[in-house]
């Protein structure tokens, strides 16, 4: 895993710029019933362990919206910007869950910047990111996530 920190100015720079990977982070059945309380999708496929091993994964997975929300915290372990007022979660642009993450599967990300557009007082950075499933061909995400940084 390697840090990545610049100034506001050199983000236009940056364009085509491979951030790496993240450390390998476990999914706990904890943070499944969390994400499930929090969300209020109790689906037996994430939140019961007995059941869903007659499922069709044979083990409980995470929600797809608990991987998709990985990305936030995982790549402030790749990537900050120092210097600047505000930074902005703007969206996400095409996503994709292409495998399911089961309960005790650690999950890293990889991240890509793919643009950066100048905007009203500031910029937008889109980044390519992937959620890889360790020892998995397929990741369990493809995301393009966008955010913005105001100085």
């Amino acid at each position: 895993m390697s840090n990545l920190v610049v100034t506001f100015e050199e983000l236009s720079g940056l364009v085509g710029k491979d951030l790496g990977y993240t450390d390998y982070l476990e999914i706990t059945q904890d943070q499944i019933n969390t994400f499930a309380d929090a969300t209020n999708d109790h689906q037996w496929i994430h939140t019961d362990p007995e059941k869903a091993k007659d499922g069709p994964f044979g083990a409980p997975i995470a929600h797809g919206f608990l991987s998709l929300s990985l990305i936030i915290p995982l790549w402030s372990e790749l990537f900050d910007v120092e210097g600047v007022k505000t930074k902005v979660n703007y969206g996400l642009d095409r996503v994709r869950f292409t495998n399911p993450v089961k309960v005790g599967a650690k999950v890293r990300l990889h991240s890509v910047i793919a643009e950066v557009t100048e905007v009203k007082g500031g910029v937008q950075i889109k980044t390519s990111n992937t959620i890889e499933i360790e020892g998995e061909e397929r990741p369990a995400v493809v995301a393009e996530f966008l955010a913005r940084f105001y100085a």
